[in-house]
């Protein structure tokens, strides 16, 4: 039976009165919430990048007494997002009870994402994440990224879910074709105003992506075939997530709506020059960031006229840390795109991709093909002094910022 506090997308959408309804039914209507999973206000929220140590910044205080607290594998078990099989040995997870308590205990990941397969109706979804951060707080005093890959349209595990009965919102393309940013914000404040009643606080959209090669396989869920679209209407639904209390991520950097192929099975390249993206790919991009947006995907595109080489971008510093630290100064968590995807395995063996993410610059990993050998992988880096420990550090710091900050 659907709930009712879980309304459709002509009830919500329809008016601002609808959303208002729909948010009170998220909130008021809901059972209330344990003391320690209460969410701080978005007014409260510092800006996602905030890092500064210093002593009279409470929030930095706070991160710098929990980063001191972990163990170096505890804090390499933040550098992971990963599906709850990953972490559970599992075949489908659908609860969280003893093994899942277990599983955290030994390896306290950053978070876990969650797919159609987990999600039955909205008591399962809830007691389910509400019982997952209990245990992850028990592992280790943090908080946990709850996620779920929500755009609407093709990508959607709840919206259109008979156990939920929430309507899908549509492809991004419609939206986008309206040319009604105030539209795109009110789709995203729905999405994430359900999202929050069910326990979610991170969910993997807006993507950022320009479909502007016909034979990609972006034009649904992308916004439009220009930045001019698109940026706009990026910019829109990281306002609506936030406002409704969830993180988002804008996806796939540097964007791969103008690639062949699909990373899931196989390497995707573009022969763009860095002055290309700048004018197009880029500003979508560039438009979240202003907007505070607290994690950007990267996406496992190929691009040799900038790196120098056929590494996809999630492995590279020159896309990472040079273009997107440095050019673009972006202070948040940057996390990849899947590294179970064809495009990552084959660019690098199972038990490297973490580590290799993480000398390019990126945070968080998600979802490795093989969590254990990738987990080991890092430390193997860090014995090796490949990686340091510092480096390490730098970014359990970003996340614990976003955590602590923005999760309570």
């Amino acid at each position: 039976m659907s709930d009712p506090r879980l309304l459709t997308r002509r009830q919500a959408l329809t008016s601002a009165a609808a959303l208002s309804a729909l948010a009170l039914a998220g909130c008021s209507g809901a059972p209330s919430a344990p003391a320690e999973d209460e969410r701080a206000t978005v007014s409260d929220r510092p800006a996602p990048g905030a890092n500064d140590s210093s002593d009279a910044d409470p929030l930095a205080a706070e991160v710098s007494a929990a980063l001191d607290k972990l163990t170096l594998e505890q804090k390499v078990a933040q550098l992971f997002i990963v599906r709850p099989e990953a972490l559970t040995g599992v075949g489908q997870v659908t609860a969280a009870g003893e093994t899942t308590r277990a599983a955290l205990a030994e390896m306290p990941v950053a978070g876990i994402c969650y797919f159609a397969a987990n999600l039955l109706d909205a008591d399962q979804t809830r007691e389910m994440l509400s019982n997952t951060m209990e245990y992850g707080r028990e592992a280790n005093g943090l908080p946990m990224f709850l996620c779920v890959d929500e755009e609407g349209g093709t990508v959607s595990r709840v919206g259109g879910n008979p156990g939920f009965g929430v309507d899908n919102v549509g492809d991004m393309c419609d939206v986008g074709a309206t040319g009604d940013a105030a539209y795109a914000e009110e789709v995203a404040k729905h999405i994430g105003t359900y999202l929050d009643y069910l326990g979610f606080n991170v969910d993997f959209a807006p993507d950022a992506d320009i479909a502007n090669n016909p034979d990609g396989t972006m034009g649904l869920r992308s916004f439009g075939s220009t930045a001019d679209v698109v940026a706009p209407m990026v910019a829109a639904q990281v306002r609506g997530f936030t406002d409704a209390g969830v993180l988002c991520a804008a996806k796939h950097f540097p964007g791969i709506g103008g690639a062949l192929g699909d990373s899931h099975e196989v390497s995707i390249y573009s022969e763009k020059t860095l002055d290309e993206i700048r004018a197009e790919e880029l500003r979508p991009f560039e438009a979240a960031i202003e907007e505070d947006v607290p994690f950007v995907m990267v996406g496992h595109l190929s691009m040799p006229s900038i790196t120098g080489d056929d590494d996809p971008a999630t492995i590279s510093s020159e896309i990472v840390t040079d273009l997107l630290r440095g050019e673009l100064g972006y202070e948040g968590i940057i996390i990849t795109d899947s590294m179970g995807m064809g495009a990552a395995t084959e660019a690098v063996g199972v038990e490297r991709v973490a580590a290799a993410a993480l000398l390019a610059g990126v945070d968080i990993v998600l979802m490795p093909a093989d969590l254990q050998a990738a987990y080991q992988g890092v430390l193997d880096a860090v014995a090796s002094g490949e990686l340091t420990e510092e480096r390490i550090d730098e970014s359990v710091r970003r996340i614990l910022t976003v955590k602590l900050g923005r999760l309570g």
